[in-house]
């Protein structure tokens, strides 16, 4: 059986390797190239260039702070909240699951642009009550500074480290922790020396995991980060193919190197981690059931802290926003300013023909390339978990591999493989950059709900007659729509917010609305930017919405039949 699907499989790596590897190898060649328009002239020139730039050692310094400190204080904020969530009887526990998943929907760039429009240091309105508050003549805060990225990109990984952390702790067994309470220690002593050290895989790997994410974060760098004159590796790439009369591509694809690099080996030691976690199972029986532990005094004080974290990461990005979007200019919240407010920002957004077609550009890319992204994440799926062959084995490492790639390395890996085509400049460039850059985020949900699918059911089906076809319509089908369902808006969202490939690869007739928002940004216009933002989330909404109802649908027509 397996054999007979041998060309499946080959088929699927043959396209997966095209997508992933690709980029890559175009990476490669292009560091060792003159230029664009000189490719295949060897040269080791540009790595010289690059790694004797008298600026990279403070972008590297600038770099390796940002990413420690937001990956530290994302896994220490996620540990707080898993803790306080599975193991305490924290009231109102419904809303660390908003907490972990609500602010995934907010774009990183929208996410930023907030927190620029609330501590900037010229008009910033936080800062501005500040100001008026106590009389001060100059802003407290400045959220263009190392410690306001630190501040901001660790807000953003943390719902991703819960995730990773909450259900290790959530099964751990108390009866350890228990045997060293009756032992004399005490509730820190214990979470120290026992709890941490059995949860030490699932903290390493959200940690690690977060440094992925912060070494490929872009929009964070770009929006706190470029107006402080703070840079990083991501910015630092970007200004070699953006700025000045002959951009240096292949300068970028030198450095851009040594960042691809350093995330697959990170990637690679991450899925150690998760693979190690089973030695450190400790749940062995049906009874199993965590004890809460009492918070007493300190219940209060912690809900509130709590709550002002929802407030952080949840409730104002997107009121600020909001806010923003209906007032002509940066002032505090008054009755001027409520009496100020209007639709014009909104009304010049919608009469706006880059807004129009950007938004265009950003759910035709969304619908078509989800679709297409979920129905190879379809294929590769079910070799994967089915299959279990070597081949199959080979085609799950090269899909994972794309999780590792930072997006503006990959844009320019891609860069130097579309200008050699006809595909150069054309939305069908962003479409398979995007499916390449994302095609883990459909992968994964399908290969869970391919494994809940028992080979034993196909078998069934096709002892009493029923084809292939037949099975697959009436048994896999129905069971696969939840997996469906997720893995398309799961890549649906992630199109319509994508920045980092699309800033590279996007040019004139083909920008895309994170673009859009971007250029907002650069020029001043935050109540236009605001407006657009608010599109985007209220698109990024109904996507979901949408998926949801018509998964839900399917599943009641395939009750019916």
């Amino acid at each position: 059986m397996n054999q007979t699907r041998a060309p499946l499989t080959w088929s699927l790596i043959a396209i997966v390797g095209f997508l992933t590897l690709c980029p890559v190898l175009m990476l490669l060649l292009g560091s060792f190239s003159q230029g664009l328009t000189a490719f295949g002239s060897f040269t080791t020139a540009k790595y010289v260039a690059a790694y004797t730039d008298p600026f990279l050692w403070d972008v590297t310094v600038n770099t390796i702070v940002f990413v420690i400190g937001s990956s530290v204080f994302s896994t220490l904020l996620a540990l707080f909240l898993a803790y306080l969530n599975t193991r305490t009887n924290m009231p109102m526990k419904g809303a660390f699951a908003v907490l972990a998943i609500v602010p995934m929907m907010i774009p990183h760039l929208l996410f930023s642009v907030s927190w620029a429009l609330l501590l900037n240091p010229s008009n910033g309105l936080l800062n501005m009550i500040l100001q008026g508050a106590f009389g001060l003549e100059e802003a407290p805060l400045n959220i263009y500074s190392l410690w306001g990225m630190i501040l901001v990109e660790g807000l953003l990984n943390m719902p991703i480290a819960y995730l990773i952390i909450a259900p290790a702790m959530a099964s751990f067994d108390v009866s350890l922790e228990e045997s060293s309470r009756v032992s004399g220690a005490s509730v820190w002593r214990t979470l120290v020396r026992v709890t941490l050290p059995v949860l030490r895989p699932a903290i390493l790997a959200a940690f690690i995991l977060a440094i992925v994410r912060s070494l490929a974060s872009y929009a964070v760098p770009r929006v706190l980060g470029t107006p402080g004159r703070v840079d990083v590796l991501a910015t630092y790439l970007f200004e070699m193919i953006s700025t000045g009369f002959a951009p240096d591509y292949g300068k970028a694809a030198a450095l851009g190197m040594s960042v691809l690099s350093a995330s697959i080996g990170l990637i690679v030691l991450y899925r150690y981690l998760t693979a190690e976690s089973g030695k450190y199972v400790t749940i062995s029986s049906r009874g199993f059931k965590p004890t809460m532990i009492e918070l007493k005094r300190s219940k209060t004080p912690l809900f509130i802290i709590v709550a002002l974290l929802c407030l952080l990461m949840i409730v104002l990005p997107v009121a600020v926003l909001l806010y923003t979007s209906m007032i002509p200019y940066s002032m505090v919240p008054s009755a001027r300013a409520f009496a100020l407010m209007s639709w014009q920002n909104w009304i010049d957004v919608l009469q706006d023909p880059l807004s129009l077609l950007a938004l265009k550009n950003s759910l035709f890319l969304a619908v078509v390339g989800a679709t297409l992204g979920v129905l190879l994440s379809l294929f590769i799926a079910y070799v994967v978990v089915k299959l279990r062959t070597r081949a199959a084995g080979l085609l799950d490492s090269l899909t994972f591999l794309s999780f590792s790639f930072p997006g503006i390395v990959i844009g320019i890996g891609f860069m130097w493989f579309f200008v050699q085509t006809p595909l150069y400049a054309t939305l069908t460039a962003l479409l398979l950059a995007y499916i390449a850059a994302y095609l883990p985020y459909g992968v994964r949900p399908l290969s869970s709900a391919f494994v809940q699918v028992h080979a034993h059911l196909e078998e069934s089906s096709q002892v009493c007659g029923a084809s292939s076809l037949t099975t697959m319509r009436r048994i896999i089908v129905p069971l696969l729509i939840p997996g469906v369902v997720s893995a398309w808006i799961l890549m649906a969202t992630m199109f319509i917010r994508e920045l980092t490939v699309s800033v590279v690869l996007s040019r004139p007739g083909t920008e895309v609305l994170a673009v859009q928002i971007l250029s907002y940004a650069e020029d001043g216009l935050w109540g236009k930017l605001s407006a657009l933002g608010i599109i985007m989330i209220l698109i990024s909404t109904a996507l979901v919405l949408l998926a949801q109802y018509t998964g839900k649908y399917f599943k009641s027509r395939q009750g019916l039949a």
